[in-house]
């Protein structure tokens, strides 16, 4: 029996790299790339278009900047050596519109207006599984889109609400959509955000197929005494993220679901073979020797990038996600998760070759099993000028120590949002991710107040580090504990060891402090210590939030007149949500066959071999704010 299930398994994998890897238009009998015949760090390292996100009136005072941003269906050429791909890409107009999208610049405390338009095809160019709770374009043709500023302070109805989904020309539309026209009040402390498609069970595959951008607010009367490193060449947008393709260049996500009775072409992870950095394939960057800075974003599905520099160069923290740390962290490395941002400085000056990479060592999925070590990957090269120069810019002994230090004191209430995966009965596959038993659909139980803070034990029963975000709020992570016995922990958790969808989900009365007692204490990394609005939440731990639903600087919430209010009602709109930043994912097909040769290499000798692991699927619930 388990020889036919990994030779059945094995063929059906095998037929799905042949045959129907493809979207609705489907691209039968194209090989799929081999990414190690393509040549490393021959395509530059590109500038994306920068879009203003305001406007400069008489006398040079800024006022509102008004943004038409469409999504289109184009093409992009990731390697010199790869045909161009067709990809669906944010921009101003057609012609403009790249991968990864614009970076809007946005000037603290001025709106940005922007109204997103879709132009997208009747039908998707990557799998789409409507078994999913998904966006229901019912019997009409079109692709739902809704655009997310993740870690933006706005309004429910602008924050990309992912049942305000639209199709072209608004020929269907989600329940919950108002306008295609946002607005962005800009009323928060300098940073990086991003935005990406948001509409519900379709987020894995727009952003698959480009939908991504880069989006920071600046403030030059704050950050210019800082001295870092400034201006467009110095000052740069990093965006990681990985992808398989076609020999034609064509994208490719397998459509063959891991379940395919139950879902026919999700899988529970994606992991590309070719690392992309700003739309380029191992690109390189030509560099000075002095220091640059790079707010690196993951933009993956599901590969989390750990990080360093050939060499022995380092880099310094400044931010993480949305906010400055109030001093800078050096590290010899670091841990990006899928959505995570890290501002970082290098210095090149002290560069004792002409040439540095950047790589990640990160196992896929991670973290992997216990003591698996991950191959080292490149992700793109620095070439290194050969004089030394004059350096202006400088990295600061403190950098914004302004902001509010975290105060358990000031939770009004303890909330337990515990992560479940559900699994076919009689196998190991996942068919979907719970947190605290309940669907997206069913009814909202976290109601925080406007003005307070809130701790939050986030209870990972999962074999997988999950990237949790909460959409307006930021948070502080107190600490994060290992669970023992967690498989008891777990089944008096889903009441019973076959529990189902609810279950008992009762943390303190399934003894959650007895099993911490005794359990490892994982270090926060420093330069994780500050404001953010990401966290990797290990496996089998529980992870302590101080989150806060106030704005982080009180001018800001002075602004509304009241101390501890947002400058907009939170009351009004669909709402927000919060959710594992991983999207709905699957695994390469070449991962598959991969997987495939090592069972053939072992039937003969071995029958509990285990499958590999079942990564993140997507895990949403509402969220409302009162006052």
């Amino acid at each position: 029996m388990v020889k036919g299930r990994f030779l059945g398994a094995c063929l059906l994998l095998l037929a799905a790299a042949l045959a129907d890897g493809e979207g609705e238009e489907g691209k039968r009998g194209v090989p799929l790339l081999d990414a190690g015949r393509l040549e490393k760090f021959v395509d530059e390292l590109p500038d994306m278009p920068v879009l203003r996100g305001y406007g400069v009136a008489e006398g040079g005072r800024l006022v509102a900047g008004e943004l038409a941003v469409g999504m289109y269906d184009t093409m992009w050429k990731f390697h010199r050596d790869l045909p161009a791909t067709r990809v669906f890409a944010y921009g101003a107009s057609r012609e403009t519109a790249t991968v990864p999208g614009p970076t809007i610049v946005a000037m603290k405390g001025v709106p940005t207006r922007v109204t997103w338009t879709n132009h997208l095809p009747p039908h998707h160019i990557l799998p789409w599984d409507r078994s999913l709770a998904a966006a229901r374009v019912g019997n009409a043709a079109g692709i739902p889109t809704v655009a997310h500023l993740h870690g933006g302070v706005q309004q429910s109805t602008s924050d990309g609400h992912s049942m305000a989904w639209f199709t072209s020309g608004f020929a269907t539309t989600g329940p919950h959509f108002s306008s295609p026209a946002y607005e962005y009040p800009n009323q928060q402390l300098p940073g990086n955000l991003w935005y990406h498609d948001h509409a519900m069970g379709l987020t894995r595959v727009n952003i698959l197929a480009g939908l991504l951008g880069a989006y920071r607010v600046a403030d030059p009367a704050a950050e210019a005494p800082l001295g870092l490193p400034s201006g467009a060449e110095f000052d740069r947008n990093l965006v990681l993220f990985d992808r398989d393709f076609r020999s034609d260049g064509a994208l490719f996500m397998n459509a063959t679901g891991n379940n395919p009775d139950v879902h026919p072409q999700w899988q529970p992870e994606y992991f590309g073979t070719v690392v992309i950095a700003n739309g380029k394939a191992w690109p390189f960057l030509r560099v000075r020797r002095r220091r640059y800075r790079f707010r690196i974003l993951n933009a993956s599905n599901a590969r989390f990038f750990r990080l360093s520099l050939s060499g022995g160069l380092r880099f310094v923290h400044v931010g993480s996600d949305s906010v400055y740390l109030a001093r800078p962290v050096p590290t010899e490395g670091f841990l990006l998760a899928p959505s995570e941002i890290a501002d970082v400085v290098v210095d090149f000056a002290g560069s004792k070759h002409d040439a540095v990479t950047l790589r990640s060592d990160a196992p896929a999925p991670y973290p992997g099993d216990p003591g698996e070590k991950a191959d080292t990957v490149a992700v793109m090269k620095f070439v290194v000028g050969s004089k030394l120069e004059h350096d202006p810019s400088t990295v600061p002994a403190t950098l914004m120590p302004r902001y509010p230090k975290p105060d358990t004191r000031e939770a009004v209430v303890t909330r337990h949002i515990a992560m479940y995966e559900y699994t076919k009965n009689g196998t190991d596959e996942p068919t979907h991710l719970y947190l605290n038993g309940a669907a997206y659909t069913d009814p909202v139980t976290e109601t925080p107040r406007e003005g307070t803070s809130e701790l939050w034990e986030v209870i990972n029963l999962t074999d997988d580090n999950h990237p949790l975000h909460v959409h307006l709020a930021v948070f502080a992570v107190l600490k994060q504990r290992s669970l023992r016995r967690v498989d008891e922990f777990r089944d008096c958790m889903r009441g019973g060891a076959s529990g189902g969808a609810g279950g008992r989900n009762d943390a303190l009365a399934c003894g959650m402090r007895r099993h911490l007692a005794g359990g490892r204490r994982h270090v926060v990394p420093r330069q994780e210590r500050g404001w953010k609005n990401v966290f990797k939440v290990r496996p089998s731990t529980v992870a302590t939030l101080l989150v806060r639903f106030k704005p982080l600087e009180e001018s800001s919430a002075t602004a509304s007149g009241k101390s501890g209010r947002f400058p907009f009602d939170v009351t009004a709109g669909p709402g927000y949500v919060y959710h594992c930043h991983v999207s709905i994912k699957q695994k390469t097909i070449a991962q598959f066959i991969k997987l495939c040769q090592t069972v053939f290499m072992n039937l003969f000798v071995s029958f509990d071999m285990q499958i590999l692991d079942h990564e993140d699927n997507e895990m949403m619930r509402p969220m409302k704010i009162v006052r």
